[in-house]
């Protein structure tokens, strides 16, 4: 498709404004937004039909949102996400929401990818997901009916290339914020918890019992993760390394990326490797299932006694607070699907 310098310059895409959560506006500092990649209608729009597109992968059967649902709170419910020639990889998908926010720039469970664009790169190529090269991706999208004029609105060229590309995408993925659960609602006085759930958030907040908040957040950071790297007592010895493979150094390894505890009611199986299929499995292992190991983090406070030996009861409360931090409006919102 031809066009002339004159023509690529008639199009100016049109500002885009995050709609920020009241909580998050009131906790936390302002999203990261490059200033090489600033949000626009156009760019959003552009990245939206990209995730969906299964024009990406090899054989044009998978999408980004074949392992990111947005009925699972874009993750995967199967254990192993699987590519296009069902060659299972070793590790569950993460959830995409309120990504914005992830101020380390450090994406995927052991942190390999720096930024949301460049975390975008590596799936299209990845043998055991969409198995394609950019190469050919971006043939189809030069030759495609409607995406050269798309860029052209995005971006004011023609031309389209991976840096485009995983520019659009991470435009549309900033946009998934979730902040709308039962529990901000109470933080906002619209709604009342009920004594479990309020047991089981003084459970989560306590340190004698359930001793959460530190990598998972509180009342007062809404995004309910540090967005940083621990062993969480999985395992003593590791098959995946974790962290530790990425930056060479033994003290990080089983170490992964803690995730957001909203939308738990959608996301399972759980972990880096989806090991749990219940939030009862979860709160079982930190109540007596701690594995020891010599890079075990400090706030295993106690790993030797297997965990924090919660009784059934406060078992139940924990789990009945967790599940006030689903946001169903987030996985119904049509803006964010096909």
């Amino acid at each position: 498709m031809n066009c002339s310098s004159k023509e690529e310059e008639i199009y100016t895409p049109i500002p885009y404004n995050l709609e920020i959560p009241t909580l998050f506006t009131d906790k936390l500092i302002a999203p990261i937004i490059p200033t090489n990649n600033p949000l626009t209608v156009e760019g959003i729009a552009l990245g939206k039909k990209l995730f969906f597109d299964t024009i990406l992968s090899g054989d044009e059967t998978q999408s980004c949102a074949s392992c990111h649902n947005p009925t699972n709170a874009f993750t995967d419910d199967a254990q192993f996400s699987n590519g296009i020639d069902g060659d299972f990889g070793t590790r569950n998908s993460m959830p995409l929401f309120n990504l914005a926010w992830n101020f380390d720039e450090r994406f995927a469970w052991d942190g390999k990818e720096f930024s949301l664009e460049n975390q975008a790169l590596e799936p299209v190529s990845n043998p055991t997901e969409m198995n394609s090269d950019w190469k050919t991706v971006i043939e189809k999208l030069q030759n495609h009916t409607e995406y050269p004029t798309l860029f052209l609105q995005a971006f004011g060229t023609l031309t389209i290339d991976s840096t485009l590309v995983t520019k659009a995408i991470a435009q549309y993925e900033r946009t998934l914020i979730s902040g709308n659960s039962k529990f901000d609602q109470f933080l906002l006085g619209e709604t009342t918890l009920t004594s479990e759930e309020q047991n089981g958030f003084d459970i989560f907040m306590d340190e004698a019992r359930g001793d959460c908040f530190h990598c998972h957040g509180s009342n007062n950071n809404p995004l309910w993760t540090d967005n940083a790297f621990h062993n969480n007592g999985l395992d003593s010895n590791f098959s995946d390394l974790g962290l530790g493979a990425i930056t060479g150094d033994p003290a990080d390894n089983g170490k992964f990326k803690s995730p957001s505890i909203r939308n738990l009611a959608f996301t399972a199986p759980y972990m880096h490797d989806g090991r749990f299929a219940t939030l009862e499995e979860v709160i079982n292992h930190y109540s007596e299932g701690l594995q020891p190991s010599s890079t075990i983090d400090p706030l295993m406070k106690k790993v030797n006694q297997g965990g924090v030996n919660l009784s059934s009861k406060d078992k139940a409360d924990l789990k009945a607070f967790l599940l006030t931090l689903s946001d169903f409006d987030f996985i119904n919102n049509t803006d964010f699907k096909e």
